[in-house]
Order: C-alpha cells, then sequence, then structure tokens
C-alpha cells in the first residue's frame, strides 16, 4: 500500500520528492473564487500530511497560486519541500479591459500570453521567482507548447538547459496534456522529468504504447496529474466531466463500470483511480489538485486505502485496463 509520504527520487536527478504532491490549479480560482483563508488552509494541510511536492504555474489563477504558495513556503526551511513550476505563459495586463478568465476566477487584471522565446522564458523564470517570493525553483516546466513545438525547442529548451546548467534549477520538463509531444521532447533533448496531465489513468493508458517506456530506459521522471480525469473518474454521473469538457456518455459509461467492479471490492473508484498510474515503475509521483483542506484531506486518504490485488485481476480480466499496465 502506497504512503504519501513515501519519497523517490525524481527521474535520474538528485531531487527527492513524495509520492503524492499538490497541485495548485484550484487554488488559482479554477472554475470557481478560491479565498486567501481557504488556499492557504489547503497548502497548510497538505503540508501536515507530509506532503512536500507543490506544483503550480503562472496560468493557474493569472499569477494567483503562485503568489499564495510562495507565501506559505516562505515560512519553511527551503531544502525541505520540492518546488515546480512553469514557462510558456507571460502574465500581462490588456490595453483593454476583458472580462472574467474564461476558467480562473477572482483573478488579478494580468491575462497569460503565449511566449516560448528564449528571452520569454527568462523573463517568466524571473517573474516567477518573484511571485513565490525565492531564490530557487527546483523543478521547471515548458506548459502547454501543443502548438509550439518548434518555438519550444529552439527557444524554451536552451533557456531552460542554460538555467539548469548555471545551477539556477534542479531539473527541466514539459507539462502537457498529450504523451505524445512529450515523447518527441525525451527524443530531442536531455529532459529530467514530465508532468503528463490525464492521459495515464484507469480510463487511458495510451501511454504504455511508448512514452512511458522511453522515459523508464531514458531515466526521466514522470509525474502524473489529472487521475480523475477531471472528474468524470470521481463521479462517473450525467454531466460528468472529461478533459475539461463534458464527458461523451461511452465514456461515463466505462468510469460507471469500473466503479461498478471497484464497488464489488468494496473500494472507493476514486481509491483505485488515484492509486493506479503510481505502480508504473516511470512515475515517481502523483499530483492530486484541491481547493480545500477537506478535500487534500480525502486524496491523501485515498491515496492508502487498501485495495486488493483481486481487484486489479478483475479490471484486466473484464477488459477495464490495459494487460500490460502495472498494477500496485
Amino acid at each position: 500500500m502506497p504512503r504519501a509520504t513515501d519519497t523517490g527520487r525524481l527521474g535520474s536527478t538528485g531531487l527527492r520528492i513524495t509520492r503524492l504532491g499538490l497541485g495548485t490549479a484550484p487554488l488559482g480560482g479554477l472554475y470557481e473564487p478560491v479565498s486567501d483563508e481557504a488556499a492557504e488552509a489547503t497548502i497548510t494541510k497538505a503540508w501536515d500530511l507530509g506532503l512536500r511536492f507543490f506544483d503550480t504555474a503562472p496560468q493557474y489563477g493569472n499569477g494567483l497560486a503562485e503568489r499564495r504558495l510562495g507565501a506559505f513556503l516562505a515560512g519553511q526551511p527551503r531544502d525541505s519541500y520540492v518546488l515546480c513550476t512553469k514557462v510558456g505563459r507571460l502574465l500581462r495586463r490588456p490595453a483593454q479591459a476583458v472580462g472574467e478568465d474564461a476558467y480562473y476566477k477572482g483573478t488579478p487584471p494580468e491575462r497569460p500570453v503565449f511566449d516560448f522565446s528564449y528571452d520569454g522564458v527568462m523573463r517568466s523564470f524571473e517573474e516567477s521567482l518573484e511571485r513565490l517570493g525565492t531564490g530557487r525553483i527546483d523543478v521547471l516546466h515548458i506548459h502547454d507548447p501543443d502548438d509550439h513545438y518548434d518555438e519550444a525547442v529552439a527557444g524554451a529548451y536552451r533557456a531552460l538547459d542554460r538555467l539548469r546548467s548555471d545551477g539556477l534549477i534542479g531539473a527541466i520538463g514539459a507539462g502537457m496534456n498529450q504523451s505524445e509531444m512529450l515523447a518527441s521532447f525525451a527524443r530531442a533533448g536531455r529532459f529530467d522529468c514530465f508532468l503528463l496531465a490525464g492521459r495515464y489513468t484507469l480510463l487511458e493508458q495510451g501511454a504504455l504504447a511508448d512514452f512511458l517506456p522511453l522515459c523508464e530506459r531514458q531515466g526521466i521522471g514522470v509525474i502524473i496529474g489529472g487521475v480523475y480525469n477531471s472528474g468524470v473518474l470521481a463521479n462517473p454521473a450525467p454531466g460528468a466531466k472529461f478533459n475539461y469538457a463534458d464527458a461523451d456518455p461511452a465514456l461515463i459509461a466505462r468510469a460507471r463500470d469500473l466503479d461498478a467492479a471497484c464497488a464489488r471490492h468494496g473500494v472507493p473508484l476514486k481509491a483505485a483511480a488515484i492509486q493506479f498510474p503510481a505502480a508504473h515503475p516511470a512515475v515517481a509521483t502523483i499530483l492530486t489538485g484541491a481547493r480545500n483542506a477537506a478535500e487534500i484531506a480525502e486524496n491523501e486518504a485515498l491515496f492508502r486505502h487498501p485495495i486488493p490485488a483481486a481487484l486489479w485481476e478483475d479490471l484486466r480480466a473484464g477488459g477495464l485496463i490495459d494487460p500490460a499496465a502495472p498494477t500496485p
């Protein structure tokens, strides 16, 4: 049975991270506002539970999540946690007033602007240091370069490689909602880790074909996010979300089949969902988002919920997971 406070090495780097980490997109007001007090209580609870890996990004609340996380971490010994943020979006105030952000609510007036150039990434790094109130970032990812691969390789990767060589960051990676481009990055440069969100879950195991074996061979640490696939694996009811949009009825039906199989073994679907990806040898940690202290406490408990081997055997026999997928 995994424990959130277990630690492992992030790929071939010297960084050791807890097997469960806190993702801070919800603390930036994803879909609904979150107060400063609720954000602080959430991070405090994660810390009290022993989580020491924290992931954020300029996009999360248009700088709000970075500032909130930095305010809490300022009171902790710098070598007692691993901090990750991202580059590829600069925060700039529009020349003319714009409406509320499409995804993040209750945020500052700045809006993200894509910039994967060498100079843009260097500016993004310096601005994140300021918002986080720190002099060091441990892991720095290229964030969502789906439509900017060439610029990301020619500009962003060179900047990150320079920052790593200069000792200003400990590890470089990329964070995306697809595994195919991450595999291309792995072949194009010397990456330490990748963040894959929503593409290695109980519902999706396509990353087993190329990406995960490639990372395992190259010693690249994988961080898995989005284990509930935007909600359908948390509550597979009509109207559930998948990949940030309304889930297709066929996906909801498959999630219900997974839920029924889990119920036959007395296991919450969410427990199976949060533990399943952690079994792959390339996976270093699971990121879980939370918007309040109760949510992070629940996810930590689910991560260590006992799961009988018979459940995984039944999921394989029923064709509900890839037979090649490692299980806890």
